[in-house]
């Protein structure tokens, strides 16, 4: 099912990007973009302080709109108040109902990493990335081929862009690391009925004690997140309970108090 959507989701993104080095040609993205020596988003693990990566999401395809009254710019600047590392913003228009501008407009207006979210699967995405002004990209390798993927993360790499590498099981995980992924964020969500598997990311931190570990989707409350922080992962990202909280802030800082 999960399978089905990401590929309807690759089709759209393959629409959007049809023409566009047409429209804004990558040879002036690369003219626009300013280098930066230093990496906002690797910084926050250099303290081994518990990251937290909080989301600004719209809508979902497996729960249709999540929040109704979707002040991104808002939100953000309550995960920033709140104690946020770093914020998470979607830009995929079609089924999250997420847009460059949003990215755009939180960057502006915060202090922290901003991490754009979307479905990266060429490297004019990477680019226009940096032109936005995002510190942070997700790849995720299930879309990916090897060669694309170490590609990719080179290339993002050369741009002072910090990279999450998204995985959803152990041979991902293999991959990810092959391909130099500096930090590798474990999906929960299972691809094949949507159900929730937290054991997977706390036995890969087992296994994998040196890799920078970021647990990701379904943490509902603060023993979630109690959780994670418990089995020695370097973070969470986390969205849906965020964007259902009537209080962005409280709940945050619930979830911060809790490790």
């Amino acid at each position: 099912m999960l399978q089905m959507i990401l590929d309807d989701i690759i089709v759209k993104v393959k629409e959007r990007y049809n023409g566009k080095d047409e429209e804004l040609p990558i040879a002036e993205l690369k003219h626009i973009i300013k280098k930066s020596k230093n990496n906002k988003f690797y910084d926050l693990f250099k303290d081994n302080k518990f990251v937290f990566i909080c989301e600004c999401k719209k809508a979902s395809p497996s729960k249709g709109i999540i929040k109704e009254d979707y002040n991104y710019l808002e939100i953000a600047k309550e995960y920033e108040r709140a104690g946020a590392s770093c914020i998470s913003c979607l830009t995929e228009p079609y089924f999250f109902l997420g847009s460059d501008r949003h990215l755009v407009d939180i960057k502006n207006n915060v202090n922290i990493p901003v991490l754009r979210k979307d479905f990266i699967i060429d490297e004019y995405q990477i680019y226009e990335s940096k032109a936005l002004g995002a510190d942070a990209i997700l790849l995720i390798v299930r879309i990916l081929d090897d060669e694309k993927l170490k590609e990719y993360i080179k290339l993002a790499h050369e741009l002072s862009l910090g990279v999450l590498v998204e995985c959803h099981s152990e041979e991902e995980i293999e991959r990810a690391i092959k391909a130099n992924a500096k930090v590798i964020g474990v999906n929960n969500r299972n691809l094949l009925d949507f159900s929730m598997d937290y054991d997977l990311a706390l036995n890969i931190k087992k296994k994998y004690e040196n890799i920078i570990l970021i647990s990701e989707s379904g943490l509902r409350n603060k023993d979630d997140v109690k959780k994670v922080f418990d089995s020695k992962m370097n973070g969470c990202l986390i969205g849906e309970s965020l964007m259902r909280s009537n209080n962005v802030y409280e709940t945050l800082k619930e979830y911060m108090n809790a490790c």
